[in-house]
């Protein structure tokens, strides 16, 4: 039996700070399942199929990485695919705190399982996914934030709105 461990998020869109995590994280685990979000709050410039096959294409190479969405309770999706463990990246300090609260209600609603944190390697603290859409929405150039495919699709995608949005 080996151990399996989740690593959820939104991954809007996949970036280097999450290839990051999920490289070094992988060789720890038998088997890593990044799980991306279907329920969300957060208004999302790709669809949950796109993202789960955007982020299946720039993780094929990792043998014991799966891509998986959920919907739901992580918790839940965490107990049917026998995961004992829930993986987090940690940018800064101002992450932990809400990591650290996220922790304890995953505790409290799935005692079996721990959250292992892993802080993303230093020359990736500043990417965020928010902030790389915003900067390829305003024109700037994301090519130090993501895979080149990522760029594609992205700046294709933010350009479809700004020229379907209606002129002022």
């Amino acid at each position: 039996m080996g151990i399996t461990v989740i690593y959820p998020g939104t991954f809007d869109p996949i970036t280097h700070g999450h290839t990051d995590i999920v490289g070094r994280a992988a060789p720890l685990f038998d088997k890593l399942i990044l799980a991306v979000a279907g329920s969300t709050a957060k208004n999302t410039v790709f669809s949950v199929d796109e993202r789960v096959a955007l982020a299946a294409e720039i993780l094929g190479h990792f043998k014991n990485v799966e891509v998986k969405r959920f919907d739901g309770l992580m918790v839940d999706f965490a107990r049917a695919n026998k995961a004992s463990l829930i993986l987090r990246g940690l940018r800064a300090v101002t992450d932990f705190e809400y990591e650290f609260q996220l922790a304890g209600m995953n505790r409290k609603l799935m005692p079996e399982a721990d959250t292992v944190f892993l802080p993303t390697s230093e020359k990736f603290t500043y990417i965020s996914s928010s902030l790389v859409r915003e900067i390829a929405a305003l024109g700037g150039d994301i090519s130090d934030f993501v895979h080149p495919h990522i760029k594609q699709v992205l700046l294709e995608r933010v350009s479809n709105r700004r020229n379907a949005a209606p002129p002022r």
